[in-house]
């Protein structure tokens, strides 16, 4: 934490074990409100909605035991407090808006990341010549950023074309037979049909989660009953795991392949 005066740092530490150090610094109330917002997925929190996000509010109460952690499983995450004029009245968040200005540093640790599956270890480094032309297609094809699908692919077979999990899933993607059979592949082993039904089905994920990644890859992996059962990620431990795993993933292949340079869109 830098850039911390004595007065703003009493009213912040209310929020660090969730960084809502934004909440901290608007008046005291019987409850504060905190929107996380979510755009082009990525998550950022602030104190009114942001103009051009998805936002969500939650009531936090000032004598609240437990401060929730808004951000989802990240790691160590690293940012900026940043202090804007919206509709007559000062917000802050921790996204960049045009007329922001910078109020603090912040450094918050999140729930740490783990396998998705039992005895695949650490996520490993990015592989960016595996299939390479495959997942350039399908990102071009479908909108799907190339980084997000590798990301999916390393998580879930390591690459392997000839992948079978216990519960059935097969391919690069390991796509259950019956999503298999719904986007029209005819070899699920087939490495090209799987990356390219595998892109279809996070294109649609992502248009009914409306581009949340921790929910889309929650929805990959448990399907969207479970999500929809508990309104957001659910509690089972292998899913969080996987949904910390693939958005470590993603940083990793983002940057392998230049920032952005790895989207199609």
């Amino acid at each position: 934490m830098d850039d911390t005066g004595p007065g703003m740092a009493s009213g912040v530490r209310w929020l660090l074990p969730a960084v809502l150090l934004l909440a901290a610094i608007v008046p005291v109330a019987q409850a504060r409100t905190v929107y996380r917002c979510v755009r082009d997925g990525t998550v950022s929190l602030a104190t009114a909605p942001e103009p051009g996000s998805r936002c969500k509010a939650h009531a936090i109460a000032d004598d609240a035991a437990v401060v929730p952690n808004l951000w989802g499983a990240l790691g160590v995450v690293q940012g900026t407090l940043y202090e804007r004029q919206q509709d007559g009245r000062t917000v802050y968040g921790t996204r960049k808006l045009p007329g922001s200005t910078r109020v603090l540093g912040i450094t918050v640790r999140t729930p740490p990341g783990s396998p998705a599956h039992a005895g695949m270890g650490t996520p490993g480094k990015p592989r960016t010549d595996v299939y390479a032309a495959q997942f350039r297609a399908a990102a071009r094809a479908t909108g799907v950023d190339d980084a997000w699908l590798r990301a999916i692919a390393h998580a879930e077979s390591g690459f392997d074309a000839h992948a079978l999990s216990p519960k059935g899933a097969q391919g690069v993607m390991q796509l259950l037979p019956s999503v298999a059979r719904a986007y029209g592949v005819h070899d699920p082993y087939s490495a090209h049909q799987s990356i390219g039904a595998g892109a279809r089905h996070l294109q649609q994920l992502q248009r009914r989660y409306h581009d949340d990644l921790s929910l889309v890859a929650a929805a990959y992996n448990a399907g969207v009953g479970a999500v929809a059962r508990y309104g957001g990620v659910p509690p089972y431990a292998e899913t969080q795991a996987y949904v910390a795993r693939v958005q470590a993933l993603h940083a990793a292949y983002r940057a392998a392949l230049g920032g952005r340079a790895g989207a199609s869109r």
